[in-house]
């Protein structure tokens, strides 16, 4: 394809593509993100320590974040983004196999190692092919309607899941999760190879005169202070976001102790499902006005529900205002889950190392959440629920004082790139 003009190009996409990239968003949040919640759970089961079921845990993310910069350079160099989802689900297909017939420690370990590998490889490989069938101009429409569906298959899949282990027990999850993994792969491979534009799937929309465009080298991209700006502020952004829904579940449980008719299981469930339900009507508003009134303003909500989020769970015990309180979470990862990923699109225009960055900023949110969930339970053992929800709401608000002051516009329709 050439274009002499050098303009950027837009390979028209169908419709069955599209509407395959929908179901591919619905199946694989079963697939990517249903086997953590569970995991411990039925290790439990299987009278394993709880030293063990943490080094069984841990050992996905630690595989995921450091895998995630690696995963995101091969999807750029890679043409077929749907073979790549494919493996990765064929790979998250084999863990919940091992799971289910040998819990034990040395082949959990090694699952858990290809499940974080498969992790690593969904949302580069989801958002390349996003970009590749839309192209930059529709990107945001796209991504989110992705996490609309992403969000909608968290809540039809926690439900099933729910239903499956009532009725056959928590292992059968994993299974679950393999018919999941089925529909993850037939969606992958439904969608068209001819519909995506590979250079501009990888953010190399404009193409010289032989039609090709070649990716800037990674020093050149790591010299632009935005792009490690934009890194520190989602690690930041994460440090105070990820312990807190996990100390929200350790104080329900607390509660119960002191609260008669406190069941922590259906609180945390409630938590969860508040969340999941408030994401899907914010990530759709979210690509709307991201696109009207720029990225930096929209994205600033994010930032600013955390510190209020903390405060709240800081000032409150009551079990219902800490369930209501998730709305915050709803608003503030539906609005990440999309403008994110529009802010590194636009960062990396041209550069041909979209999926790189992508998951070079998604291993510093990594490093935060990690830092978020040791941190924080270690000043809420010392010094209890209140000072750990105060210090995540002060760290969360001086991300959004970061971002805010430091973080330009980055969409060329609403700001200086």
């Amino acid at each position: 394809m050439v274009n002499s003009s050098n303009q950027p190009l837009h390979q028209p996409c169908s419709n069955r593509s599209l509407r395959a990239l929908d179901a591919l968003n619905f199946a694989l949040a079963d697939v990517r993100d249903g086997i953590g919640p569970f995991l411990a759970v039925y290790l439990k089961t299987q009278n394993w320590s709880a030293a063990n079921i943490g080094l069984a845990v841990a050992t996905s993310a630690l595989a995921t974040v450091l895998l995630q910069a690696p995963a995101g350079a091969l999807v750029d160099c890679a043409r077929n983004k749907r073979l790549i989802v494919s493996i990765a689900s064929c790979t998250v297909i084999i863990a919940c196999l091992i799971f289910f017939f040998r819990p034990c420690f040395a082949c959990v370990i090694a699952a858990q190692i290809l499940a974080g590998t498969a992790n690593a490889l969904f949302s580069p490989a989801v958002a390349s092919i996003s970009l590749g069938l839309v192209g930059q101009q529709y990107l945001h429409r796209r991504q989110a309607r992705n996490e609309a569906f992403n969000h909608g298959g968290n809540l039809g899949s926690a439900a099933l899941a729910a239903l499956v282990s009532k009725s056959f027990g928590t292992g059968a999850i994993f299974l679950l999760s393999c018919f999941f993994g089925l529909i993850t792969m037939v969606s992958a491979l439904a969608i068209k190879a001819g519909d995506i534009d590979y250079e501009q799937a990888r953010g190399s929309e404009m193409h010289d005169q032989e039609g090709k465009a070649q990716a800037v080298p990674v020093g050149q991209l790591l010299s632009d202070w935005r792009v490690l700006v934009f890194a520190l502020c989602v690690l930041l952004f994460h440090f105070g976001n990820a312990a807190m829904l996990t100390e929200v579940g350790q104080e329900l449980a607390d509660l119960q102790t002191s609260l008669s008719g406190i069941n922590p299981g259906v609180c945390m469930a409630a938590c969860i499902i508040v969340a999941q339900l408030c994401m899907i009507p914010t990530a759709l508003l979210s690509g709307k006005y991201s696109h009207e009134l720029g990225r930096k303003p929209v994205f600033l909500v994010a930032f600013l529900a955390l510190p209020l989020r903390g405060l709240i769970f800081a000032s409150t015990h009551d079990p219902r205002l800490l369930i209501a309180t998730q709305i915050l979470d709803g608003i503030g990862a539906g609005i990440f889950g999309v403008v994110a990923v529009l802010i590194i699109a636009d960062l990396t225009r041209n550069t041909g190392r979209f999926n790189f960055t992508l998951g070079m900023i998604a291993t510093a949110g990594g490093l935060g959440a990690a830092a978020s969930n040791a941190i924080t339970g270690y000043v809420v053992s010392m010094h209890g629920y209140t000072a750990g929800f105060s210090m995540l709401a002060a760290i969360s608000l001086f991300a959004a004082a970061v971002f805010w002051l430091f973080m330009p516009e980055t969409d060329i329709a609403h700001g200086k790139e």
